[in-house]
């Protein structure tokens, strides 16, 4: 189990520690939502937390085939759906050293596919992939 501490700061701001490491991030409501967007959103969290967690899957299991995703990036563009206030689609490129062999390159989307937390996402979130080889 991790732990971490939120706490609220005043003017739509949050600070949350995450106590094993002691790190630090902040939250500000975005401009469209009362806030006034000095930092990431909470949903905008949502979006970053995908990134990394298709980016650190797909290195782990990468690792085993002795592949190196060093320089790998993801571009996420998060829209927000109303009435329930929600997000409404999650829009990914993914773009890959182009030195990953093609005999490789599914298995490395399903691994991004199937990250943690795109597990554990809503069902009905849109999450629209694409996939680059051109590092």
């Amino acid at each position: 189990m991790v732990k971490m501490l939120a706490t609220y700061q005043g003017e739509k701001h949050c600070e949350v520690v995450h106590q094993p490491s002691n790190s630090a991030i902040s939250t500000d409501a975005p401009r469209d939502n009362h806030g006034k967007g000095e930092t990431f959103s909470p949903t905008d969290l949502i979006g970053a937390a995908m990134a990394t967690c298709m980016l650190t899957t797909m290195a782990i299991l990468s690792e085993k085939d002795s592949l190196n995703l060093m320089g790998a990036q993801v571009s996420i563009s998060k829209e927000m759906a109303t009435n329930p206030r929600r997000i409404g689609e999650l829009s990914i490129i993914l773009r890959l050293p182009r030195n990953i062999p093609e005999k490789h390159r599914a298995k490395i989307e399903s691994y991004a596919l199937n990250c943690p937390v795109a597990r554990s996402l809503h069902p009905e979130l849109k999450i629209p992939v694409e996939f680059i080889y051109d590092i």
